[in-house]
This record gives C-alpha cells, structure tokens and sequence, in this order.
C-alpha cells in the first residue's frame, strides 16, 4: 500500500511483518478493554467488528467478554495468522475475514460497535464512514483506538531516531496522534491514558520491527543494516524494562433520528 499523505507517499505492506505483529504487537494494557468494555463496547451479547485488525489483536483479547467479534482486514497475511491464534485458543466467537474496510460486507444495522485500532488512517474516510454508520445499530458505538511510546525513555527516543535516520520518509506522528482528533461523527469524547508498558531486548527489537517505518517499507538490505545496528544500540541496556506509552481512546455513540445521524453523549 501507498498514500501520498503518508511518508511521503513510500510503498510498505504489512503483511511482511504479521509473524512478528502477532508476537510483539500485542501490547495494549487491559486498560483499554476495561474503558472499552465501561463505555459499551465488549459486553456478553454483543455483536462487534474491528475493521483494520491485523493479526487480530482486538478479538482475541475481547473474546472472553462473551461478544461475537468479526475482524476484518486486507491484508491476507495478517487474516492468516489471526484465524491460526483464535483457532489454537478455541475463540468460536471469533471470526475473521479478508476485506476492504472501506466496502463492508456486512447488513445493515447488525453491529453493538466497530472499533478500529491503529489503523483508521488508512482508510478513506469519505467511504468508511458511511459504511460504519450503515452497519451499526441504533446507539451502536465506534471507537478509534491509538496507541504509540513516548519519547521520554532514552531507549524509545534512540531507537526512534533511528528509524528515522534510515528512513527519513517515516512520519508516525502525523498518521497516528493526529487522527484521532479528526469528528467521524458529532459528539466525540476522548480519552488520553499514560502507561509504563514492560518489555526485553527482544520484545522491543520485535515491536519495532513490527512497525511501519522498518520491516514492512525497508529494502531487504536497508532492514538487515537496522537491524544490526538496533541489535548493538540495545545491548548496554538491562534485560527488562519498560517504556512510556501514550493512549488515546475516541469513540462515538451514534442514533438515527429523521433518517439523520446524531451522537449521544
């Protein structure tokens, strides 16, 4: 995939990197499910789509809540992989597709919540937005989830200066943080949450590997160079530690009245 709005327009494709999004991408603290499920997204009984869902992250974790979750995205590589997770944890109410966010397969007014995690940038949103708002139920819920490290741990703010450095095209900030101040609908609310999340050498070469900016754009060459070099910048640091995360949580309650949408708050 490529967009012309971000980094500069260079090609990446995730489906690169599903191996290692599935195993070190899994990261959003059980904060999120809890506010998700407080504000009415995950409640036993619910139906749920999470467009964008990668190797599926959202699902696997909201299965327990006794919802029947969809996940959707276009990536095949990545559906693979989520369809192999949910199967080896035998989530029957877990199912997912390969498709186009912004077509949806779906009818009319059959999903409690669509979510969409670190991701809505991609989409157009001239297109999706009609299409999550056909596919929602009256007081339905559409929650926009972002979350990205902070700068303010030495490891984070080295490592992304490094990616920087081997692909100046990389902009995260600009397809990120500012979305989610983007109104989809009337009535927004967001939430802004602070955490320390934990990690080891490993987890955080994978994390950022998994990222936008290195495996997924980067020639075979160039990743094998960053990689050599994020190898040796983490070494004079400890085993574990942990690094600062900001997330931001948008979401909108959506009635139909006089054929118009408005948002209850």
């Amino acid at each position: 995939m490529n967009f012309s709005y971000i980094d500069g327009g260079k090609t990446f494709d995730f489906g690169r990197t599903a191996a290692q999004y599935a195993k070190y991408r899994d990261i959003y603290p059980e904060t999120l499910y809890r506010r998700l499920s407080e504000i009415g997204v995950g409640r036993s009984g619910q139906k749920l789509l999470d467009i964008g869902t990668g190797t599926g992250v959202l699902p696997l974790h909201m299965a327990g809540s006794g919802a029947e979750i969809t996940g959707m995205d276009i990536s095949p590589k990545q559906i693979e992989v989520a369809r192999r997770e949910a199967a080896a944890r035998g989530l029957e109410k877990v199912q997912y597709l390969v498709g186009d966010a912004n077509q949806l397969p779906f009818a009319d007014h059959i999903f409690d919540g669509v979510t969409a995690a670190q991701c809505f940038w991609y989409f157009d949103k001239k297109r999706v937005l009609p299409e999550i708002r056909r596919v929602l139920k009256d007081g339905g819920i559409f929650a926009k989830i972002y979350l990205t490290y902070t700068l303010d741990d030495e490891i984070a703010a080295r490592s992304h200066a490094l990616v920087k450095e081997m692909n100046p095209n990389w902009t995260p900030e600009v397809s990120g943080s500012q979305d989610m101040t983007d109104d989809c609908f009337p009535g927004r609310q967001t939430e802004r949450i602070f955490c320390d999340l934990p990690f080891t050498r490993e987890s955080w070469l994978g994390r950022m590997t998994a990222c936008r900016g290195t495996l997924a754009s980067m020639d075979e060459e160039t990743f094998r160079r960053w990689d050599s070099r994020m190898r040796a910048l983490l070494q004079p640091y400890p085993e574990t530690f942990t690094i600062r995360h900001l997330l931001i949580l948008s979401y909108f309650t959506i009635q139909k009245e006089g054929g118009k949408d408005y948002a209850q708050t």
